[in-house]
């Protein structure tokens, strides 16, 4: 085969690679438009459970508040349906080039992140919205009287569990990358000053300016941080150990 023969294989092979990945994403979005849809018909039985804890009244502004509230909702059960679904989608993409026991072991990955995205949401709502809410009432202390539109604290949700139910991907994310031998834990270790300046600055990004607040906020986000490098670590010596037992095979071979 000659080079030219060559280069337009590798060619060809690469356009049904982005487009396999293209069909993968298509599907993905189609799942979010219909999860958008389910979320956007149950809006108002979701709107009452959130709005049965909220200790003041919610008001609106303009008609269009409660549609962006609407909206809102159903973008939140897009992700939660979506998430799941394109990590399957993605694992289905790269299946062909994993052994049997890569694919049976990458497949846990799926459930993983699902369960991992819920749980970071579910905190980001108990724990950090509860946290920064009562925090901002207590600065009235009777002063004035609250007054919160519908569309405000309904994206004030939104900006608090996203970035959460995100972070809680971290760990996944780095046992997957370590797997495939991108990175280390050692390098995690020494970038760990680092990590921790962003990530105390992103506490203060999600948090009112109280410095204890955001110590508290940017906390778990550390902990998860660290929480990656003790699952890295036990990825890392788990891959260097099929390794080097896959070199002594070789060895013995030759």
């Amino acid at each position: 085969m000659t080079n030219e023969q060559l280069s337009h294989q590798e060619e060809m092979d690469w356009t049904e690679h982005l487009g396999e990945l293209r069909k993968r994403f298509f599907w993905s979005m189609l799942i979010f438009v219909l999860a958008f849809g389910v979320g956007f018909f149950f809006r108002e039985e979701i709107y009452l459970y959130i709005e049965q804890d909220v200790p003041f009244q919610l008001t609106v502004l303009s008609p269009f508040d409660i549609i962006w509230v609407y909206v809102i909702i159903g973008v939140m059960a897009g992700l939660i349906v979506t998430i799941p679904f394109l990590a399957f989608q993605l694992w289905l993409f790269i299946k062909p080039g994993l052994t049997k026991h890569e694919k049976r072991v990458s497949l846990l990955y799926v459930p993983a992140i699902f369960l991992l995205f819920m749980l970071g949401l579910a905190f980001g709502y108990f724990v950090i919205k509860d946290l920064v809410l009562n925090f901002l009432l207590n600065l009235s202390d009777g002063l004035v009287n609250e007054m919160f539109t519908v569309n405000n604290y309904f994206r004030f949700i939104m900006q608090i569990t996203i970035p959460f139910a995100f972070f809680f991907e971290v760990p996944l994310i780095v046992m997957f990358l370590t797997s495939l031998g991108i990175l280390t834990p050692e390098f995690m270790k020494r970038t760990r000053k680092f990590a921790y300046l962003i990530l105390v600055i992103i506490g203060t990004m999600l948090s009112p300016p109280d410095f204890i607040l955001q110590l508290v906020v940017a906390a778990p986000l550390i902990a998860l941080y660290e929480l990656a490098i003790i699952m890295s670590g036990f990825v890392y010596r788990k891959r260097k150990k099929k390794l080097e037992k896959l070199n002594e095979e070789d060895n013995q071979d030759s």
